[in-house]
């Protein structure tokens, strides 16, 4: 079982299952893949996975979900544990909000949906080496 896990957070089952699909053919038995439909969940599911000793590298979150934004999601997971890479995809931000969220935390990237699974697999593998980098 992988000591590493990537959590995608979307309101929408068909996206996380996608997302989760692709990263999987990419990385295999590399990481744990888990998912989320909510910042709550999402924010759960970490400390689950760290109370499992497992350390989230990667969290991937969809800007309009209810509940809780994709923006202040990313927020709290930075305040919780900045070591943890964000990366944005959304269809419905403008580019001032997502200037002002790259002001605010240490954000990765920012992708607009429909994205190109190659430029998210590329975000990722530099996202686990700046992980790295952190340990």
């Amino acid at each position: 079982m992988p000591d590493k896990a990537i959590l995608i957070v979307d309101d929408e089952a068909i996206i996380l299952l996608s997302i989760k699909q692709s990263l999987q053919l990419r990385f295999g038995r590399r990481f744990r893949y888990e998912t989320a439909m909510d910042a709550q969940s999402g924010l759960a599911c970490i400390e689950e996975l760290e109370a499992e000793g497992i350390e989230v590298v990667v969290v991937i979150s969809d800007w309009l979900m209810p509940g809780m934004k994709g923006d202040e999601f990313l927020k709290t997971v930075e305040r919780k544990n900045p070591s943890i890479q964000l990366v944005m995809i959304t269809g419905h931000a403008d580019e001032s909000e997502i200037e002002k969220l790259c002001v605010n935390i240490n954000m990765k990237a920012c992708l607009r949906k429909p994205f190109n699974t190659e430029k998210l697999f590329e975000i990722i593998e530099t996202a686990v080496e700046d992980f790295s980098k952190t340990e």
